[in-house]
This record gives structure tokens, sequence and C-alpha cells, in this order.
């Protein structure tokens, strides 16, 4: 019976690049996998086929072969252990082994490069830390230099991380060679798991430290400096790179993130780069005009005209005196939002002048109130 065209097989054309040989080959592998479908000879034979074909093409070499000659540069001996030889038997397991490791390695930490599979090291990226810090708004205008003091794993002196007593080293596993997985065979898989013996590592220490038992790190407070620069906001992370927790047996340490708060201020509320304050101004003061002194977040006072007839809730804005803005040499504005205060506690004479005040009053003085009520009288009628 002549044998089916390689291409048709995995269903490609004849310039299918590796990768979509291998796209083709792992779709119709999974679909006629004898697990999936036992006691099928139809399947069994069509899996049988499908390996074949793919042993060949995904060889450059084979595939120029056959392009070539077609199956007969695999027939005679040509093909070695290649296509032809195909089946059940202990070189079909092998050869599955090698092609379910090509296909899925990667997914199982098992990538190789060109000078076969990697080795572990044994030394790992220690984690990262966060620090909570909470900040004034003034310290957020300003910027600053803090200090803060974090308990963190750091590299054992005594070994210099490498978790080995002073004069040793660690060995290489023997049971991974320093892969730090191990691989068993069953059937027609490769069943991968991490070392026993080393856990993962790919080393052993026979003489481990006995400051640090071995680990290569140990736990310390430290102190650090942290710059702070002016304009930061709410939420702001501040990432120290190298100052998280030492890494495990000489590995790289990791980073440290500063998370921002601001404490809510008494007087003033920050609105990006704007900061808004609210006044409290005499009943005379809005009424007359005049002028009154604010504080700014920079430590100065800014003097501001408040003309006459000023209501409550009216604003007014000196430019430039807000936040500075993060990495930029502008910055935002002040708004002072004044609230007309109304007198309490009067004495009589002060309560004399104003029901004679009242008395001189005219539409003119309080033309809101006036014309509210005017039209309430023609709304409902009526004495007002």
């Amino acid at each position: 019976m002549a044998k089916r065209d390689y291409y048709e097989i995995l269903a490609v054309e004849r310039n299918a690049s590796e990768q979509d040989l291998k796209s083709a080959f792992r779709k119709l592998a999974k679909d006629h996998h004898p697990d999936r479908n036992p006691g099928d000879k139809d399947a069994e034979q069509k899996f049988k086929e499908l390996n074949e074909a793919y042993e060949v093409l995904k060889d450059p070499q084979k595939r120029a072969a056959y392009d070539r000659f077609g199956h007969a540069a695999f027939e005679g001996g040509m093909g070695g252990r290649g296509a032809g030889g195909a089946g059940f038997g202990p070189d079909f397991a092998s050869s599955m082994s090698d092609i379910f490791d090509d296909l899925f390695g990667e997914f199982m930490g098992g990538r190789r490069g060109a000078g076969g599979p990697q080795r572990r090291s044994g030394r790992e990226r220690g984690a990262d830390l966060r620090y909570n810090m909470e900040i004034t708004l003034n310290d957020a205008f300003a910027g600053k230099t803090a200090q803060v003091r974090v308990p963190t794993s750091v590299t054992c002196e005594t070994c210099a991380g490498s978790g080995a007593k002073a004069g040793t080293k660690p060995a290489t596993c023997a049971t991974c060679g320093g892969m730090g997985k191990v691989r068993a065979s069953q059937g027609f898989f490769t069943i991968e798991r991490t070392c026993p013996t080393c856990q993962g590592r790919g080393e052993t220490i026979a003489d481990p430290c006995s400051a640090c038992n071995g680990a290569g790190r140990m736990v310390k407070e430290r102190t650090l400096s942290v710059n702070i620069p002016a304009g930061v906001e709410d939420g702001t992370r501040i990432r120290l790179s190298g100052e998280g927790e030492a890494g495990l047996r000489g590995g790289p340490a990791g980073d440290l993130y500063i998370f921002l708060s601001i404490q809510p201020h008494e007087y003033f509320q920050r609105d990006g780069a704007d900061v808004f304050c609210r006044v409290p101004i005499s009943m005379t003061t809005a009424a007359l005009g005049g002028q009154i002194d604010v504080p700014t977040l920079d430590g100065t006072v800014s003097r501001v005209k408040v003309p006459d007839g000023t209501e409550t809730g009216k604003q007014f804005r000196l430019k430039g005196k807000g936040m500075p803005v993060l990495r930029s040499t502008t910055a935002g504005d002040l708004y002072i939002q004044v609230d007309v205060e109304t007198p309490k506690n009067l004495t009589r004479k002060q309560r004399e002048l104003l029901e004679e005040f009242e008395k001189l009053s005219r539409k003119e003085t309080s033309p809101e109130s006036t014309g509210f009520f005017a039209r309430m009288k023609d709304l409902f009628g009526g004495d007002s």
C-alpha cells in the first residue's frame, strides 16, 4: 500500500513554515491521540502517520531529502531510525517524548535553547516589599527626604549569600544534574516534576552556613532614605530598586515600593495642582470692602482685596500659589473662597445701630431679597 504524502497527512502546504507544521501537528495529534480514542484502530493508525510525517518534516535536512526524493529518501536504511520505523515500541516512545517536549515543554518550565536543557542556578530573586508612608500636605508641597526603618531579609554576611559554610560552596544536585526538575517516561508521555532532592534549586549544600541555616539571608532592620519630590499626589508610588528582600542564596534583591498617603489639612483642600481655602470674613468687610491677609502653603502671607458688596461663595484666585506640578517648573493656583459671617452676641448699642440701618435701607442695598419677596407676593397674593 502506497504511503500518503506527509504534507497531506498534516494538512499543510508544501511551503508551510516550521511554526505551521508544529501547529498542525499539535491540533491533529490531540484529536487522534489513542488516549482520546481507546480501541479505535483507525485513530491509532492516523496518529502513527502524523508522528511519522512530523518526525520527517520538522527536521530541515530530512524535509529537504523528502522534498527531493519523496518516501524513497528513507527506504533501504536511508532514514536510519526515521519515519519508516515509527511504531509503538521503545523507539516510538522516545520519539514521542522528544515531540511532546518540543511542543509542550515551554508550559512545564522546560524551555530548551541551542545547547539543550537549561540548568537552574538555585539563586532566586527576592520578594518586593511595600511600605506605607503618610505625609502632610506641606511635605507634598515642598518635598522632603524621609528616613524609613524597614525590617527585611538581607544577604548573610557570613556566607556572602551562598548558604554554604565558609570555605565550602554548593554542589550541583546529583539527582537532577542542576536542572531542578526530574523527568519520568510513562507510556507516550514524559512527566516532569520538581526535583525532590534539591527542591527545584539545582544545588545542594552538604555543610550549611550556621548563621543563616543555609538560606543565604537573614532578617534585619534597615534604615533607608526616601526622596519625596515636590508635587506628589495621594497614592503616589516610589520605587527603590534593589532595596527589597534579599534573593535566596545570592540571588538579586527585590524592590521596595513606598506608597504615599497625604493627611487632610486643616485649612487647605487640594484638587490636582490647585488648592482651595475657605476664609470667613465679617459682614462689614463684605459690605464695605477691604483687605484680608491669607496664608499660603509656601509659608508666606498674601493680601487679597475684597470689593464692597462681596457675597458668600465669592472666589479670589492667587495665580501660581497652588501645588507644584511634579517634574515641572509650573504650579497650580490658590483659590480663596470667602464666607460672610453673620454677627453674633450683639451688644445693645450694636443692635440699635443695625436696627437703625434696617430702617434706612433701600431696595438697592438688598436687591436679591427685595426682589424675591416681591415675586412671592405676586405669585401667592396678599401682604408681605
